[in-house]
């Protein structure tokens, strides 16, 4: 008996020195909390428009809040949702922990945490994300250290300067500024319980994410600072009816959008830098917003008859700078950007690429095509609308969107001269060089679509789609300046002038005749695909460069939508808007007449309908014009 109880006595001394050497080796390895409160989190970036306006602000670290002046409604939000006992345990809540787990027995799921605030504060300083019996052991060991050093006011303090409420913030300050653009020092109630709320699944409840979601979590914390004794019913009740107040307006304005494609872009200019940082843009937040709330107005008002749920938009200045980036109808219930990311076939509104290696391989705007029946190569493709026009001109047969002529013009050119223009102009997606690539069969984004008729806007550069123009620290030193304006001419301008004739065709009397605006001389591109899965217009003016997608993100049918119709009354309403102070310009290579002169004067017979000499032949005869030989 007395053996027994010696070795019971050993072992009970041998577990007690394990976990005395335990708890110093962890605490040995311990840094200062104070100063691990901002350790190993982003830094602060703060993304500006083109005016200098703040669009957004990421990896938020506000300055450090004393406990005292908070809310105490907010404080209390806090207990009464994550840790009501915090001021009776010593750091692990034995009660909570066994409350904790009959609940989550009884729902058959892990609906309640049994972690106090201390053991947050400790995981959150010290340790990873690890699920693990060693990982909770150090969990225990670091929240019993806490609770030694600090008081239980500093503890809190501590917890709520450093936890992610969601959104990219860091802290109460924090997220309080991010979701109300107010201090954390005068939200109001149901402000207070929704950033309570976020402390149990931030990306899950955050308002960015989810306003439903966030608003059920409101009602939740209020019901739990009724149990309670915080607050009462009438109290919690009146709580409910008051607004939320979110000044994150992020599903009008579509900055989200921007601001995402910012921080995909910062890594490689900036590399891994750990100091705040600035980021000016090209964004304009009034051209920014006004294209959300098109896209967003047009979808709730004739998108549900079209069977149409999703849209993008971008705008360009006319050497490539993002002046506007809308990837869908709601950043709220999709963050996925379609008009950077989605690839979709672009129908005709690929065809400038063909005209413009028909140019180039000796046609003109006035050189005669048949529009008919044809095959090539076991293909028949037939026009829209069923019915063919006989003899028509190439400026007629571009503005009409007619599909047997560009396929003609194809299958003469040859489709690896039509990849070869589209390459030029900025397209860097995979093109095939089957015969169906004159119809727009290749996948594309709306970006770098968008950016492809940028040489046309602007007398024949290449341009570099770009949204960033400076990042520099919070202590001014400039980390990235955008240099490069252009890829060099892209394209000769007498071709640019001929193929700016042809589009605004288009818009004057074809297929885009909806997307015309009063005061501005436009050109552009209807697109539809098969079966009106996705339908785009793409078009520009001397100021401003517009590509508009509508769609579904699944491809299903929509019901008779084409370029011609929703896209291009979306397009028309976003340059509407563009245009207000815009004086009207002609667009390069048109100025008082229907062809450029450099076209004119090029030595091709007027009345011809096939090319003289080789594409090779061509080019250096336009080299030799343009260089006075």
């Amino acid at each position: 008996m007395r053996a027994a109880l010696r070795y019971t006595a050993f072992a009970a001394l041998g577990c007690a020195a394990l976990i005395g050497l335990a708890v110093i080796y962890f605490i040995a390895r311990a840094p200062d909390p104070v100063l691990a409160t901002l350790d190993d989190r982003p830094p602060n970036v703060t993304v500006l428009a083109a005016d200098g306006t703040v669009l957004a602000e990421r990896g938020l670290r506000r300055g450090h809040v004393k406990l005292n002046v908070l809310p105490p409604y907010l404080v209390n939000a806090v207990f009464a949702t994550e840790d009501r006992r915090f001021f009776s345990h010593f750091g692990i809540d034995p009660l909570g922990l066994v409350r904790a787990s009959f609940r989550n027995a009884q729902e058959g799921a892990v609906v309640e945490g049994g972690s106090t605030v201390t053991q947050q504060l400790a995981k959150n300083l010290f340790l990873r994300p690890e699920r693990t019996f060693t990982r909770k052991l150090e969990e225990v060991i670091y929240a019993l250290w806490l609770e030694r050093r600090f008081t239980k006011d500093e503890i809190l303090e501590l917890y709520l300067n450093r936890v992610y409420f969601g959104g990219g913030t860091y802290g109460i300050e924090a997220a309080a500024r991010r979701y109300f653009g107010r201090s954390a020092r005068f939200v109001t109630l149901p402000q207070a319980a929704l950033l309570a709320g976020l402390l149990k699944a931030p990306s899950r409840y955050a308002p960015t994410r989810s306003a439903k979601l966030a608003s059920t979590r409101v009602a939740e914390v209020l019901d739990n600072m009724v149990e309670a004794g915080f607050l009462t019913e009438a109290e919690a009740a009146a709580a409910r009816k008051l607004p939320l107040g979110l000044s994150a307006k992020d599903d009008d304005t579509g900055f989200p959008y921007a601001v995402d494609w910012v921080a995909e872009l910062l890594p490689e200019f900036v590399g891994n830098h750990q100091n705040e940082l600035i980021v000016e843009t090209t964004i304009d937040p009034s051209l920014q917003r006004a294209s959300q709330q098109a896209l967003r107005r047009l979808l709730q008002t004739e998108g549900g008859k079209a069977n149409a749920g999703e849209g993008a938009v971008v705008v360009l200045d006319p050497y490539g700078a993002v002046k506007a980036l809308v990837g869908g109808r709601s950043y709220v219930s999709s963050p996925f950007d379609r008009a950077l990311k989605a690839l979709r076939q672009p129908g005709s509104a690929f065809k400038p690429f063909v005209y413009l290696a028909a140019l180039e391989s000796g046609y003109r705007p006035d050189s005669m095509a048949y529009d008919g029946p044809t095959t090539i190569a076991g293909w028949s493709p037939r026009n829209y609308t069923g019915a063919y026009q006989g003899e028509v001109t190439l400026r007629d047969s571009l503005a009409h969107s007619l599909n047997t002529v560009s396929a003609r013009l194809t299958a003469d050119v040859g489709a690896w001269r039509v990849v070869r223009a589209a390459r030029r102009l900025g397209i860097q997606s995979p093109l095939h060089e089957n015969p169906s690539i004159a119809l727009g069969t290749a996948e594309v984004t709306l970006l770098e679509l968008t950016s492809a008729y940028a040489p046309f806007a602007n007398g024949g550069h290449g341009v570099l789609p770009h949204l960033i123009t400076r990042v520099r620290d919070s202590e001014g030193k400039v980390l990235y300046k955008r240099r490069r304006i252009t890829t060099g001419q892209v394209v000769a301008l007498g071709y640019v002038g001929a193929m700016n004739d042809m589009l605004n065709a288009t818009i004057v009397r074809g297929t885009g005749k909806r997307a015309a605006f009063p005061g501005h001389i436009a050109a552009g591109k209807t697109g539809t695909t098969q079966g009106s899965r996705d339908a785009w217009f793409v078009g520009y003016t001397a100021h401003y460069v517009a590509g508009v997608w509508i769609g579904n993100d699944d491809a299903t049918r929509m019901k008779k939508v084409t370029g011609g119709t929703l896209p291009a009354k979306l397009w028309h309403d976003v340059m509407l808007h563009a245009h207000q102070d815009k004086d009207p310009q002609s667009l390069p290579g048109t100025r008082g007449r229907t062809l450029p002169d450099a076209i004119a004067r090029l030595p091709w017979n007027p009345n011809q309908t096939r090319r003289e000499g080789s594409g090779r032949q061509i080019f250096q005869r336009v080299l030799g014009f343009f260089s006075g030989n």
